[in-house]
């Protein structure tokens, strides 16, 4: 149980209650020890004037003594010198040996007494000084003290508990708002991501929290929408081919064919098989993509030769299209040659699949800022939306939503491109403008690059 409520966290009301009663106790505490201490330092100063003023006053009294006074009639002056102060006492010791006593006499081991003594002379006194003591009974103020003790005392405790019991109901009153907060998440579900926690009510140092977790929805609602747009897409995209397969074998089992027919048959159905594992394979890629994968290490290579070699390997598409390729500019870069290639390869279909018939395609290579590298592929055609450029490098987003030649594209290949130039470090791109089209990636220098693959984590 103790366990359970240890994992849970002490209470925030509790806790700050707690510590705010401690507080107030050793504030309180220390004040009331600074009164005491303060009471007493003034209590001890005042007795030690009393026995200093009277102890002038006996020197004052006996300088008037007469020489022929009696021992009866010096101690009756001196009870009347100490009528009303029932806490003093005084002894005379007189310079013929005799001894004169007035009001309280303390016992030797009488530890609440102060004392006083000094030398008095007077002609009543025989021819030599005499000594004097001053009594002072302290029992009254060390009582006094005793009780102001208790009473700072009760003070700071029950100082303490109205501190703690105050605290903790304006814990709780500040809390309140919370409650209202916690029924919000309580209706977070996946079907109601669009749902947003109303902080009006939360208290200002709330709001950025409320603020961070609304932006989280706002994610989560993409990242939930653009998974069931995936899923929409991936059903929709080997639904096609699966429908044309099940109808071919339907239609070449229907009647008795000859092997050229059924030849026929099963190389158009390997052609559905084979465009079907292409989608599967660019899935899994994406997939491992995502959950981080990280590119080879390798040598700092020349972009312009591996350019090149992509040109030659889409030569016959190229002819077929009537368009030409020019690279233009190079780099030495850290990368994966075969990944680079793929990406390449993509960013150039898809400039070839657009590009208009005797126009050029351009690949460019050159530099972008102090610490990047630019590899766009630039195609003549129509003019893309600025609304579509955002979403091209979308998973199985295609800018004809007709889907027209979808036997050859499925719409992963840009989606690839950017999953490339992120596992390099890098980002993509894409213009369109004035009939031009560009789309490439931003590839970090070799340095850089280098640092990203050991550590693994682009920047």
């Amino acid at each position: 149980m103790s366990a359970a409520i240890a994992a849970q966290g002490q209470s925030l009301s509790r806790s700050l209650s707690l510590g705010l009663a401690i507080q107030a106790f050793a504030i309180l505490g220390l004040v009331c020890a600074l009164v005491y201490v303060a009471t007493s330092l003034t209590l001890s100063d005042r007795q030690d004037a009393t026995l200093v003023e009277k102890k002038a006053m006996v020197r004052h009294l006996l300088a008037k003594t007469s020489a022929n006074a009696d021992k009866p009639a010096l101690e009756h002056m001196l009870k009347d010198f100490l009528i009303g102060h029932e806490e003093m006492g005084l002894v005379l010791k007189l310079a013929d040996g005799r001894f004169l006593s007035a009001g309280m006499q303390p016992e030797p081991d009488y530890r609440q007494a102060k004392r006083l003594e000094f030398v008095v002379s007077g002609e009543g006194f025989g021819t030599g000084p005499s000594a004097a003591t001053l009594y002072m009974d302290t029992a009254s103020d060390a009582e006094l003290l005793r009780r102001l003790a208790w009473i700072l005392g009760v003070c700071a405790l029950a100082g303490a508990v109205i501190v703690s019991a105050g605290s903790s109901w304006m814990v709780r009153q500040a809390m309140a708002p919370l409650h209202g907060l916690v029924q919000q998440l309580r209706h977070l579900r996946a079907d109601r991501l669009d749902m947003r926690l109303d902080g009006s009510l939360q208290p200002e140092e709330l709001q950025p929290v409320i603020a961070q977790f609304n932006e989280l929805l706002d994610r989560l609602d993409r990242a939930y929408r653009q998974l069931e747009a995936f899923n929409a897409d991936v059903a929709h995209e080997l639904n096609t081919p699966l429908s044309v397969l099940i109808g071919s074998c339907q239609l070449g089992l229907q009647r008795t064919r000859s092997i050229d027919e059924l030849r026929e048959i099963l190389a158009r159905n390997l052609e559905d098989l084979d465009r079907m594992a292409g989608i599967v394979r660019d899935m899994l890629f994406l997939a491992k993509a995502d959950q981080g994968g990280r590119i080879r290490q390798g040598a700092a290579v020349s972009l312009r030769q591996i350019a090149l070699e992509v040109v030659d390997f889409h030569d016959a598409a190229l002819q077929e299209a009537g368009v030409q390729v020019v690279v233009i500019g190079d780099a030495q870069i850290v990368l994966d040659t075969g990944l680079m290639r793929r990406a390449l390869s993509n960013l150039l279909s898809n400039a070839t699949r657009y590009a208009e018939g005797g126009s050029s395609i351009y690949i460019r290579i050159e530099t972008a800022g102090s610490d990047e590298w630019a590899v766009a592929v630039e195609n003549q055609g129509p003019v893309i939306s600025a609304a579509e450029l955002r979403r091209i490098f979308e998973r199985f987003y295609r800018a004809d939503h007709a889907r027209s030649r979808s036997d050859v594209n499925h719409g992963l290949g840009l989606a690839i491109v950017d999953a490339i130039a992120s596992m390099h470090g890098g980002r993509t791109f894409a213009y369109s403008d004035a009939g031009r089209t560009q789309v490439g990636m931003y590839l970090p220098q070799a340095h850089r690059a280098l640092e990203q693959i050991h550590t693994g984590s682009p920047s």
